[in-house]
């Protein structure tokens, strides 16, 4: 479907950078609901308009339609959070982010489940470029805009009043800083000056203790968005023999062990995240049998040898980071599901996973049942999920529904 041209806000148009138009401001070349605007699609933009900036949005016809974190340098130049044709409230940032831990205080009730969730979730939660995620007492957060960095000093303390947390880490992705155009050395050495000095806390969920490393540990330390997965997995593999792919620190395992699997085996080639998870197999008094060692190489010996395994999780890294990555992510999940699917007895469970934002989920599918197909095995597809409800999503930009999960039994 083409994008409409115009923007459905009905309104008296200005010609463009009159005197009635909102400083700072951005004009594109036509209307989008999507929330990324990239640098060819700017038409023009007022002298004022500073990078980090919010800026009217205005389009082609001069009718203002939203406001945005602007960034002339960036790969992504204008990030659009509001579409009204109504000026922005003053208090817009303070009521997105009550808004944001509202849902998960009072409609989706977490505290009750876990003391580790996602409070704030970018775009889904209207505030480009932030997250952050409660560990306990203390708040990591994870920036990817230069508009998000500049605002920090007026959102963490709202979050640490509406959330009684005390203490705070920072994180800016490297890719993120360098499509910012930003030096990453340089934004994490400023951001190190706020962080509290704290390596690792303790956190529960479900019942599961977990250690969350802050120093050594990927984006915010612990993936929240696989709690509901990790819950689901525990109440399916009593009495099974599991293999978790990809183990991280433990997530999958040592919930699996804890739920009454006759026992887990769990495979990563990050020694800081295998040194993490034997920690969370002690701290909950479960042995498991963690192996450091490549996935591909260790899946293809166990091939190789016949095993097979009751529950097989598989659950890697990112492996699309851009469009020009495309195939060859493609092609890591295409062989990867290959290897896991002829580890999986006759009969057994299969939960396949891909936190690839630019992955379509209907792509994804095809890849995990056409890879089941090819070599013989058929899937009785038994649930597709993703992240949990502290993840959403908006409907103007699918994209942000990165993880998704498939739960197969496999013949």
């Amino acid at each position: 479907m083409q994008p409409p041209r115009r923007s459905p806000f009905r309104q008296r148009s200005a010609p463009p950078g009159s005197e009635s138009w909102q400083t700072p401001w951005v004009q594109i070349k036509y209307f989008t609901f999507h929330p990324n605007v990239f640098p060819n699609m700017v038409a023009d933009a007022s002298p004022d308009a500073q990078k980090g900036d919010i800026v009217a949005v205005y389009d082609r016809e001069g009718q203002l339609f939203g406001h945005g974190f602007y960034n002339k340098d960036a790969k992504v130049a204008l990030r659009i959070f509001q579409h009204s044709s109504e000026p922005l409230p003053a208090d817009h940032f303070e009521q997105a982010i009550r808004q944001a831990v509202s849902l998960r205080l009072d409609s989706l009730q977490l505290q009750g489940k876990t003391d580790a969730f996602r409070v704030i979730n970018s775009d889904g939660d209207g505030i480009p470029g932030l997250m952050v995620d409660k560990f306990g007492d203390v708040l990591a957060v994870e920036i990817s805009t230069l508009a998000a960095q500049q605002r920090l000093d007026t959102w963490v303390p709202l979050l640490h009043s509406l959330l009684g947390t005390k203490e705070v880490v920072y994180h800016f992705d490297a890719n993120a800083a360098r499509a910012e155009m930003l030096s990453p050395h340089f934004v994490d050495a400023e951001l190190e000056k706020k962080s509290a000095k704290i390596e690792a806390t303790r956190i529960t969920e479900n019942g599961v203790r977990f250690h969350v490393n802050f120093e050594s540990g990927h984006k915010t330390g612990f993936f929240c968005d696989q709690r509901d997965n990790r819950a689901q997995l525990a109440s399916w593999v009593k009495d099974a023999r599991v293999l978790d792919i990809c183990c991280y620190t433990g997530g999958f395992s040592v919930s699996a062990m804890k739920a009454g699997a006759a026992e887990v085996t769990a495979v990563d080639l990050d020694e800081n995240a295998i040194a993490v998870a034997k920690k969370n197999a002690n701290l909950n008094q479960q042995r498991v049998s963690f192996v450091h060692a490549d996935a591909f190489s260790w899946m293809r010996q166990m091939q190789k040898n016949g095993d097979t395994w009751d529950a097989v999780v598989l659950d890697p890294p990112k492996l699309v980071f851009s469009r020009e990555s495309f195939e060859e992510g493609k092609a890591k999940y295409h062989d990867m599901n290959k290897l896991a699917l002829s580890l999986v007895k006759r009969g057994g469970l299969f939960l396949t996973c891909s936190c690839s934002g630019l992955m379509p989920v209907e792509m994804f599918e095809e890849i995990v049942v056409g890879v089941a197909h090819r070599s013989g095995r058929e899937l009785q597809i038994l649930d597709r999920r993703g992240a949990g409800a502290d993840h959403p999503i908006m409907s103007n930009c699918p994209e942000s529904r990165y993880l998704k999960t498939l739960w197969a039994r496999v013949w």
